[in-house]
């Protein structure tokens, strides 16, 4: 499974490059990466429940998510750092309705403008088929450890996606050291 999530990243990279929405380098910001797993133990139980009739959800939500806690690490790491990572995903999650998580991320907690939505919906949207598409030509038998880990893999690298695109958005560029 270790190649199949490194080939949806650099899949994933290739497309975020061309759309101009990171940059050459990957963001990492190590504070973020570190929610992680906490992230997930949250949100699994949305996203497999979604994830058979709305597999784009389940799969692009990961990606607003990441998103947002790269906003709340550049706005206030030591508060938000500090908050009950479930606390954390059920405030993006509650405020509207799973539903309508993304548009609460892009309108309340990233402001972005109609056009910003709009374009970083289209984005998101691309990435989540992108990775369904690989997701469904990983030849795994669905209701198997393999299956379920091969959706983990996924969700995490659309969760590092967003992250990335956020931090790229926000101006943090990664330098390579001499």
């Amino acid at each position: 499974m270790e190649k199949f999530e490194d080939r949806l990243k650099q899949i994933l990279l290739q497309y975020l490059r061309q759309e101009n929405v990171v940059g050459e380098r990957f963001p990492i910001c190590p504070d973020v990466e570190e929610k992680w797993q906490e992230l997930l133990q949250a949100y699994l139980p949305d996203g497999v429940r979604e994830f058979n009739e709305y597999p784009m959800v389940s799969l692009g939500w990961v990606m607003f998510i990441g998103m947002a806690m790269a906003k709340f690490w550049d706005e206030d790491w030591e508060v938000y750092g500090a908050l009950n990572t479930l606390s954390l995903y059920e405030g993006l999650r509650n405020k509207r309705g799973f539903d309508e998580m993304d548009e609460y991320i892009l309108e309340d907690v990233l402001k972005l403008d109609e056009e910003g939505c709009k374009k970083m919906t289209e984005t998101v949207a691309e990435c989540a088929s992108i990775t369904n598409t690989l997701l469904r030509k990983e030849d795994v038998e669905p209701g198997t450890k393999e299956a379920l880990q091969a959706y983990l893999d996924s969700i995490h690298q659309m969760y590092l996606m967003g992250m990335a695109v956020q931090l790229n958005a926000m101006g943090y560029k990664m330098l390579g050291l001499n």
